[in-house]
């Protein structure tokens, strides 16, 4: 399972599948095994296998169907905490690094979508960061000057934003992207499968350790995996208990999308400088009329239970800047980690020599994918990378020391609601469709009723460090508001660091 079996459906789940894949049935030896199949593991087996790699992948669900298909699918590489909050934190050498991998990314997506005949929608756009309000407008004259230091020399002023838009200045960042993530994994899985890559679904990793040279990973099913390296591209790292964790953080982000008359909306990127969500638009070309996606409302996974108040506001600021929108026909969440200085953790995983990890999207999920599977490719064929240094996982988080501290106060807060009382004190109260807390025997309970009234009770402590669960009631799940694992109401992990299922508790 995955995140796929959560409650909502997005826009691109309505592509079909890959086909059929098997589960691992035996033991196995690659050269570079691949854990997890978005964007960022199929990508890096692209690359490894083109360099000669004997690869497999594997996956907990199903190809492609994690995270990746949450997304709104922008590709961009403006920075999503801004050229000018890097450079502040970090320098104008970390922006320039930053920069050039994920343009490259961009580039890469599309030269494979030639080479391989790739027909995923993609296509080059502008991408407009606009003021949400009038004393914005200061601001991005600062991340113009950033931008440009950064080597982004095209991103220009623009007196005027989008059509369609508002009144008022805006920066135009040329030569963006959009695309059809589910089509472009399809077509990336087609030519791995034509290349001898080993592909593997409900295959779940739970043990990742270095021996002799070799890293050995073992299987849900007991079987063992031997490979030279292995690069874990779950999203976030599942092999790790405290590193990364701490220096990054869950934030659940929310999406609708509708129709719109063809010309009603600009065939462009657009995002704005609300805090603490900015709002994310583009489009989705359609036969007679394009599909207007709308992202924003952001929160701390697990902090949040008004889910239905946030897409509420997210349609009706959609209206108000698109008056022709349809009726919203996909609504859906996604989820996306924030490192604390703003930039992704790609590289050599840290306590290990032959394991590398992809994480810390920070809404650049899709074009991060790309640039850390480049990037893993020159760690393991030629030792170095040009951006290895902006990226790296064992680099020091002194510059971000504010974030740091915040984001784990908050993770402390949450594991010490074990001495605290349930959401509910019977499970009587807990109605069909709906979850809550309950103290059951001194233990913290995750209580679930279906909809046909059967009681499903859970662990409350995530299986990755102990933190207490919180309900989901849009996507119907258990997340943690730790380190962003996700549990089906049956107990089953969607979404890692966690990968052991919720012990199961009987009702007194």
């Amino acid at each position: 399972m995955n995140a796929e079996n959560e409650h909502s459906r997005s826009i691109w789940m309505d592509h079909p599948g890959t086909g059929e894949t098997p589960a691992l049935a035996g033991d196995l030896t690659v050269d570079v095994l691949v854990i997890g199949s978005g964007i960022a593991g199929l990508s890096c087996a692209y690359e490894l296998v083109g360099s000669g790699h004997q690869v497999a992948v594997v996956d907990r669900g199903l190809l492609g169907r994690g995270m990746t298909a949450r997304t709104s699918a922008h590709l961009s590489f403006e920075i999503d905490d801004f050229f000018e909050e890097l450079r502040s934190l970090r320098g104008e050498e970390a922006c320039r690094q930053y920069y050039e991998s994920q343009c490259a990314a961009v580039d890469r997506i599309e030269e494979i979508c030639r080479q391989e005949a790739i027909d995923c929608d993609f296509v080059r756009v502008d991408g407009y960061f606009v003021p949400a309000t009038e004393k914005d407008v200061d601001y991005l004259r600062k991340e113009l000057d950033a931008a440009h230091a950064a080597g982004f020399a095209d991103v220009e002023w623009v007196d005027s934003g989008p059509a369609a838009w508002r009144q008022g200045p805006a920066l135009r960042f040329p030569r963006q992207g959009r695309f059809h993530p589910l089509k472009y994994l399809d077509g990336l899985v087609r030519n791995l499968r034509v290349r001898g890559v080993n592909l593997y679904t409900e295959t779940s990793i739970v043990g990742l350790e270095e021996k002799d040279d070799r890293v050995k990973a073992k299987t849900a099913s007991g079987n063992t995996i031997t490979a030279a390296r292995a690069v874990v591209a779950t999203n976030t790292p599942f092999h790790l208990r405290i590193p990364i964790h701490t220096k990054q953080a869950p934030y659940r982000t929310y999406v609708v999308a509708g129709p719109i008359p063809k010309g009603a909306a600009p065939d462009a990127l657009i995002w704005d400088t609300l805090e603490p969500s900015y709002h994310y638009v583009r489009l989705q070309p359609g036969h007679d009329k394009d599909m207007l996606i709308v992202g924003g409302e952001d929160h701390k996974t697990g902090e949040a239970g008004d889910m239905d108040e946030r897409l509420s506001r997210l349609e009706a600021w959609a209206r108000e800047c698109f008056p022709e929108l349809g009726p919203i026909a996909h609504k859906w969440s996604g989820q996306v980690f924030e490192p604390s200085d703003y930039v992704p953790f790609m590289g050599k995983s840290p306590g290990y020599e032959r394991v590398y990890i992809i994480t810390g999207d920070s809404g650049e999920g899709l074009t991060t994918g790309v640039a850390g599977a480049l990037l893993i490719r020159d760690l393991i064929d030629q030792g170095a990378s040009p951006w290895a240094a902006v990226y790296d996982p064992d680099r020091l988080m002194l510059r971000g020391a504010v974030e740091f501290v915040k984001e784990n106060v908050d993770a402390a807060k949450h594991w010490m609601a074990h001495l605290q009382g349930g959401e509910v004190s019977s499970l009587d109260d807990i109605r069909p469709g709906e979850g809550a807390l309950i103290k059951l025997d001194g233990k913290m309970t995750a209580a679930y009723r279906t909809n046909e009234g059967e009681l499903k009770l859970c662990s409350a402590s995530c299986t990755h460090m102990g933190c207490i669960l919180r309900w989901n009631p849009f996507e119907r799940c258990w997340d943690c508001p730790c380190h962003g694992s996700h549990f089906s109401t049956d107990g089953e992990p969607l979404q890692g660091p966690a990968f052991s299922p919720l012990s199961k508790v009987e009702a007194g």
